[in-house]
């Protein structure tokens, strides 16, 4: 029988995991104690734990479901590139479970060097080490396929439905995704592919005004891809805009930078601004989505290429 893995970005499941996290994030450089009760602190405000691995455990049942329903029989596992169970523990389990073959889902659409190839970049690393390695093949570069930009519609039409039906045809879309450094982005298709997924987005909905928005960069004197959403924010209400709806088409499961990020701390700033900012539910364990991610595998085993569609660039 064949394996699947799911690949996630990780996260702590009890504030006793913060600083192991947090270490392992910062490459073995323990987190100051500032920076370690700032993110405890977070983490408290949104039931003390990151609901990622449990998100994830429930993508991959649902997924075998769907598999096994069209004749394709695998066991699935889950690996956290910098939470628990670490890549290289589940590769270990893989092994030793006599799965000779491997197809290996990062977690995300979008391809990055610092996103789908750090998941790479560890697989391999760990495969290599391994006396007998495993046979990996690696799913990527979905951000176009059909059901998953349905998915995200049907997740647009549940967000608008939080606003009262005279105001939704004036409500502005935000797509937010994680940030990175300008530095490492040139020759990268990270962004690329996100515009590419919005604008296909923007095909399957009524049409409404909108931004592209980037969150969660970090410290220090690099510049980060732009615009951020605090600005976007601020924008808007300068041109009067009162209704938001965010979409977080850069992250497919809840976490903290969707339920601290988003649900408090940029709720909070739109209010201060005298906006109503409201977000679309994250794509989770939705039926369609989970549709999408079986379509996307079933395509890899039959040695198809991946739908594409035309966008308007």
């Amino acid at each position: 029988m064949k394996a699947l893995l799911l690949l996630a970005f990780g996260g702590p499941r009890s504030l006793d995991e913060v600083e192991p996290f947090l270490t392992r994030l910062f490459k073995g450089r323990p987190p100051s104690l500032e920076q370690l009760e700032r993110v405890k602190d977070r983490y408290r405000k949104i039931g003390g734990f990151s609901p990622l691995q449990e998100i994830t455990q429930r993508q991959g049942k649902k997924l075998m479901g769907k598999l096994e329903a069209k004749g394709y029989f695998f066991k699935s596992y889950i690996g956290m590139c910098y939470g628990e169970p670490s890549i290289e523990e589940v590769l270990k389990e893989i092994h030793q479970n006599g799965h000779q073959e491997v197809f290996v889902l990062p977690m995300t659409p979008f391809r990055s060097k610092w996103s789908t190839g750090v998941y790479k970049e560890e697989v391999n690393r760990v495969n290599k080490r391994m006396g007998d390695p495993l046979k990996l093949r690696f799913i990527e570069g979905w951000h176009l396929h059909p059901l998953f930009l349905e998915s995200w519609a049907e997740r647009i039409k549940e967000g608008l439905d939080l606003f009262p039906s005279e105001r939704r045809k004036r409500v502005h879309l935000i797509f937010t995704a994680h940030s990175l450094p300008e530095s490492v982005i040139h020759h990268d298709p990270y962004v690329g592919d996100l515009r590419e997924c919005v604008r296909g987005i923007l095909e399957k909905i009524e049409p409404l005004s909108w931004h592209l928005a980037f969150q969660s960069k970090g410290g220090g004197p690099e510049r980060w891809i732009g615009p951020d959403v605090e600005s976007v924010l601020i924008g808007l209400s300068k041109i009067y805009v009162k209704e938001v709806l965010v979409v977080p088409v850069g992250f497919l499961s809840d976490h903290i930078e969707i339920l601290y990020d988003l649900d408090l701390f940029y709720r909070e700033k739109a209010q201060s601004l005298g906006l109503t900012l409201r977000r679309a539910p994250s794509l989770n364990d939705s039926e369609r989505f989970i549709e999408a991610l079986t379509s996307v595998i079933e395509a890899h085993l039959k040695g198809f290429e991946l739908p594409r569609i035309e966008t308007i660039q």
